[in-house]
């Protein structure tokens, strides 16, 4: 029985590229590197703002220097900027407030930076009371690695049988393989179906309200 969903946020709460683009394209454009179509950064995104930093430079730029110059630049930028295009996936909001009317906990395991999650759940959920919002924190390795879903199902005292993870792309698929949870692939998010699919979720669902089929 499913007592606790755990949500991915870019790509499955929220559709937040167009600000990682923008905030991404402004920071290379400040120290003259190449810009990238919004599109690239759907596969640019998911590991960690480093990582995206990394992906977004070009070859033999990849360099510490540049990425610490890079993140300086973006995190400035973003922070002003975070909410000017993003949104919730329709049917999101509604998916959330019946989970929540029906008893089941919610949680947020993000690979985005933790203050940025905790900014972005707060201004576009104020209403959902979730157990745990957990962004990529210092000192904490980020997904695959399971350390955060520990975490959650340890604050929330729940156990991996009755947790389902929910997310858009492998990286989701291998923290909930990694954690021992039930993984819910969503195909509306910036991965396609052919990446989760890789990793053999319980679960691939095309719209919210599929998950509450789940749930029951």
């Amino acid at each position: 029985m499913i007592q606790l969903v755990i949500f991915d946020l870019d790509g499955t709460l929220l559709n937040t590229i167009a600000d990682l683009a923008d905030s991404t394209n402004y920071a290379l454009n400040q120290h003259h590197f190449p810009l990238h179509p919004t599109e690239s950064y759907r596969f640019f995104v998911g590991n960690g703002i480093n990582k995206l930093f990394e992906r977004a430079l070009p070859e033999g730029e990849k360099t510490i220097e540049n990425i610490a110059n890079i993140r300086k630049s973006f995190l400035a930028y973003y922070s002003e900027h975070n909410m000017d295009r993003s949104e919730p996936y329709p049917g999101i909001p509604v998916l959330l407030q019946t989970l929540h009317e029906k008893g089941i906990k919610l949680a947020v395991a993000s690979n985005k930076y933790h203050e940025a999650t905790c900014e972005l759940i707060k201004h576009y959920f104020p209403h959902i009371p979730f157990a745990a919002v957990f962004g990529q924190r210092e000192g904490i390795t980020p997904k695959p690695d399971p350390t955060i879903v520990h975490d959650i199902l340890a604050i929330t005292h729940t156990e991996p049988g009755n947790t389902l993870y929910v997310g858009d792309s492998g990286v989701d698929m291998q923290t909930a393989n990694n954690s021992r949870v039930t993984a819910c692939g969503v195909t509306w998010g910036f991965r396609p179906r052919a990446e989760l699919e890789q990793f053999h979720p319980h679960h691939i669902v095309d719209h919210p309200e599929d998950i509450l089929r789940i749930i029951r």
